[in-house]
C-alpha cells in the first residue's frame, strides 16, 4: 500500500511492533498508547505536513489522529491490515479533510466580504448590539450542559462537521445530532429571555 508516496507493507507476515502495541492499547493500556504514539508521531506528522505544508495545523491534526486511534483502537481488525496503515490511513483522511474545510471556509468568507462590500456602513449603534448579542450569547452558551455546549463550540467556533465531531468524541453520530439540535433550542430560549 502507497500513501503520499510511502509504501506500506501489507503481507501480513512477521510481527511488528506498532500492531502489538496498538493491540494493547485497545485494552486501555496507556504504556502502549505511549510507545504507538513514538514509534508512529514521527511518520504521521511527516505525512500530514506533506499535505497540509501548515506545521501548526498539522500538529493539530496530529493530535486529532492520535485521539481517533486511541479511541477506535479496539475496532481495529488485524485480519484487515497492519497498524501502521490504519494508522496513516487516519491521517491521510483527516488532513485531506482539513484541506477541505480551510478551503470550504475561505470560499464562505471570500462570499461574505463580497456581501460586506455591498451592504451600507454599519453605523456606532449596530456595532454596540452586536457586541451586546455576543456578550449574551456566551452567558448563555455557558448555562448549556457540558455535552450540548461541547458540540456548540466545535461546530460553530472549531468548524467541524457533525461526523467530525462524532469522531473526537467518540459519540455516536445521532447522539451529536441530537446534542446540537436541543443545544441550539435551549440557547435559543436562554436568549429570548436575556432580551
Amino acid at each position: 500500500m502507497v500513501i503520499d508516496g510511502v509504501e506500506i507493507p501489507e503481507d501480513g507476515s512477521g510481527s511488528d511492533p506498532a500492531d502489538t502495541a496498538l493491540a494493547r492499547s485497545a485494552s486501555g493500556d496507556r504504556n502502549a498508547f505511549a510507545e504507538l504514539y513514538d514509534m508512529m508521531s514521527a511518520r504521521v506528522f511527516g505525512l500530514i505536513l506533506r499535505v497540509l505544508v501548515d506545521r501548526s495545523q498539522s500538529e493539530e491534526v496530529l493530535q486529532e489522529v492520535f485521539l481517533e486511534v486511541w479511541q477506535s483502537a479496539a475496532s481495529f481488525d488485524q485480519d484487515r491490515g497492519r497498524a501502521r496503515s490504519w494508522i496513516l490511513t487516519i491521517a491521510h483522511r483527516r488532513a485531506v479533510d482539513r484541506v477541505r474545510s480551510a478551503s470550504s471556509r475561505a470560499r464562505r468568507e471570500e462570499r461574505v466580504g463580497l456581501q460586506d462590500l455591498h451592504s451600507p456602513v454599519a453605523s456606532v449603534e449596530d456595532h454596540v448590539q452586536v457586541l451586546v448579542d455576543g456578550s449574551r450569547a456566551t452567558q448563555a452558551l455557558d448555562t448549556l450542559p457540558e455535552s450540548q455546549r461541547q458540540t456548540i463550540v466545535l461546530a460553530y467556533f472549531g468548524g467541524y462537521s457533525q461526523r467530525e465531531i462524532s469522531a473526537l468524541l467518540g459519540a455516536p453520530l445521532g447522539t451529536v445530532k441530537t446534542r446540537m439540535r436541543d443545544g441550539l433550542s435551549r440557547l435559543r430560549t436562554e436568549m429570548e429571555v436575556a432580551r
